[in-house]
């Protein structure tokens, strides 16, 4: 569905897509996390952050992977309701941050056009461009729609940044593919995603994780 509209044709919500394979193990699980994350800090606040997922080579319809779900559900995130989706130019059209696994599905998105080039990230790229962000110069979200206001600011500071800020090697900037793989692998693969989730969302909603928050209080 398009994004719901306001006057002078802003748009009320900023569209996040997590972009893997077959959209049934890393993207949904990025897809969940980052819910579970936003709601978390903001609890229905959050509801102008739309995070949504598909496959380049997405499994339409099909469920989740067994793996990723139990790893959902170990972390206390929803699994359910979960149907794959092929990635299709109306899902790129309608993000304003795509965040992928690797950087050949990067590449994919961005060969399909739509101008997806300066709002198209892996996953840990857009990571390590956040840590470098003075989050001071965003603006504060004390609204729904100041919080949608600071996103598309995030996004476009982390992209003013790509080309400064290079990754040490190849394999930094991939989360790589579970499919397949015994559970133990899906949680070090959850860890990672978990890992560099935390930055982007306290970035996005700025609001610190829980335990954050809870030690700074003790001080």
């Amino acid at each position: 569905m398009p994004a719901p509209q306001v006057p002078g044709g802003q748009r009320q919500v900023f569209r996040i897509l997590h972009v893997s394979t077959g959209n049934v193990c890393r993207s949904p699980i990025t897809e969940r996390l980052t819910r579970q994350a936003l709601a978390e800090r903001l609890g229905s606040s959050a509801a102008g952050l739309v995070v949504e997922s598909a496959g380049t080579w997405g499994h339409e319809g099909a469920p989740m992977e067994a793996h990723a779900a139990q790893l959902l559900h170990e972390y206390g995130a929803d699994p359910g309701d979960f149907m794959g989706r092929e990635l299709l130019d109306e899902h790129v059209i309608d993000a304003d941050l795509v965040l992928t696994a690797t950087r050949d599905h990067r590449a994919q998105v961005i060969s399909m056009g739509h101008s997806a080039g300066l709002r198209t990230f892996t996953l840990k790229e857009f990571t390590r461009l956040v840590r470098a962000i003075d989050t001071a110069t965003l603006p504060v979200a004390a609204s729904p729609e100041e919080l949608v206001e600071r996103a598309r600011a995030l996004a476009r500071a982390a992209a003013a940044l790509r080309g400064w800020l290079l990754a040490p090697n190849v394999e930094a900037d991939e989360v790589q593919d579970p499919y397949g793989a015994p559970l133990p692998y899906f949680r070090s693969i959850g860890e990672e995603i978990r890992a560099a989730l935390d930055p982007v969302v306290t970035a996005l909603t700025g609001v610190p994780p829980r335990g954050a928050r809870a030690g700074r209080v003790l001080l």
